[in-house]
C-alpha cells in the first residue's frame, strides 16, 4: 500500500478511459504576460474530473464482483461519476451522501439511477456508513481518493496536459482528499521532472497545507471545512495514500479565500467562457490573486476540477 503509483498504470487507466472520458483541452486564459492555460475537467459528461477514477477502477473488477454492484462515499462529484460508470456498465451503485450536499448533484445521481443513503457530513459517518453497506451487500467499495487505481485514473489527467504541452513548467490542482493531485503529480514528474506541482485549497478549509507542514495528515472539524463556499473540498482529511504521493511528488500548497474563489468563477465565465464550481476554480484563483507565491515560469497550467455549481449560487457570483 506504501508504494506510489507508477507512470505505468496511469497509461493503463488511459488505455481503459479511451472512448469514456473526454481529453479536455488546454484553454489559454487571456491574462497579462505569462501564460495560463486552464484544462477544463468541467467538460466531462459528470461535470468533473472524477469519471476518470471511477471509471478506471469499477471498468478494472472482475465480472462476477462488479456484477455484485457498487458503494461509495462522496460529496457530490465522485458520487455523481460511480452512478454514471454503473449506469453504463449496468450495475447496481449505492452512494452515501452528506445531508449537506448541494441539491443539483444529488438530483443528477438519481437521475442516473442510482440509490442515495444521507448521513452526517463526517468523514466517520460517510465512510462508516460506506464500508457496513459494502459488508452486508457484497458491494464493491470504490473510495473517492485512498485508493491506487483512482489515484492511477485521476492521473490521466496529468499524462494529457504535459502530452499537450511538453513546456509546462507549473501545474496548479485543487485539493481535497488527494487523489487528483496525487495523480497528476505522478504523470507530470515521470515525465517533466523539472515541472513544479502545486496544490491548491480553501483557506478555510487548509488541513492538506497543514498535514505537509506538519508530515503527518492532519485533520480538520467538519464544523470548520464546512465554512468554506468549495463544497468539493470540504474532505477533513487526505488520504494515507495520496499524502505519501504528495509528500514525494507535491511541491506545495497555497491557500485561496472564498472572495478569490468566487472571483475566480466570474472571471472564468466572463473571460473564458468556463463554469467552474468553487472547488473547480481554486486553482485558477491561485494563479490570479496568489501569483507571488508560485513558482516563475513561462507556461502555467490550472486545473478546473469541475463545473457543477449550483445555479442559484452561480447567478449570484455572476452578478
Amino acid at each position: 500500500m506504501s508504494d506510489l503509483v507508477s507512470l505505468a498504470e496511469i497509461e493503463r487507466a488511459a488505455g481503459r478511459l479511451e472512448g469514456v472520458t473526454v481529453r479536455t483541452p488546454l484553454v489559454p486564459f487571456p491574462v497579462g504576460d505569462a501564460s495560463l492555460l486552464v484544462k477544463p475537467e468541467s467538460l466531462q459528461p459528470v461535470g468533473a474530473f472524477k469519471l476518470r477514477g471511477a471509471y478506471a477502477t469499477i471498468s478494472s473488477l472482475p465480472g462476477d464482483v462488479r456484477e455484485r454492484g457498487v458503494v461509495t462515499h462522496s460529496s457530490g462529484n465522485h458520487a455523481r461519476a460511480v452512478a454514471y460508470t454503473a449506469r453504463a456498465l449496468g450495475i447496481r451503485a449505492v452512494l452515501v451522501m452528506p445531508h449537506t450536499t448541494p441539491g443539483v448533484k444529488v438530483e443528477a445521481c438519481i437521475a442516473l439511477g442510482a440509490e442515495i443513503v444521507y448521513v452526517e457530513p463526517t468523514v466517520e459517518a460517510r465512510a462508516g456508513t460506506a464500508a457496513k453497506l459494502a459488508s452486508a451487500h457484497g458491494f464493491t467499495l470504490v473510495p473517492p481518493y485512498d485508493d491506487r487505481r483512482v489515484i492511477a485514473g485521476q492521473g490521466t489527467v496529468g499524462l494529457e496536459i504535459v502530452q499537450d504541452r511538453p513546456d509546462v513548467d507549473v501545474v496548479l490542482v485543487p485539493v481535497s482528499g488527494g487523489g487528483l493531485v496525487s495523480g497528476i503529480a505522478t504523470a507530470v514528474k515521470a515525465l517533466r521532472p523539472e515541472a513544479r506541482v502545486i496544490g491548491v485549497e480553501p483557506e478555510l478549509a487548509a488541513d492538506a497545507r497543514d498535514s505537509l507542514r506538519e508530515g503527518r495528515p492532519v485533520s480538520w472539524a467538519a464544523e470548520r471545512t464546512g465554512r468554506t463556499i468549495a463544497d468539493a473540498l470540504r474532505v477533513q482529511q487526505v488520504g494515507d495514500l495520496p499524502f505519501a504521493h504528495m509528500r514525494a511528488l507535491v511541491d506545495g500548497i497555497v491557500t485561496v479565500t472564498d472572495d478569490e474563489i468566487r472571483l475566480a468563477m466570474r472571471r472564468l465565465a466572463r473571460e473564458a467562457r468556463l463554469i467552474a464550481e468553487p472547488g473547480g476554480a481554486v486553482a485558477t484563483a491561485a494563479y490570479l490573486y496568489h501569483r507571488d507565491e508560485l513558482p516563475a515560469a513561462r507556461t502555467y497550467v490550472s486545473v478546473l476540477s469541475g463545473g457543477n455549481v449550483d445555479p442559484a449560487l452561480f447567478r449570484d457570483i455572476l452578478k
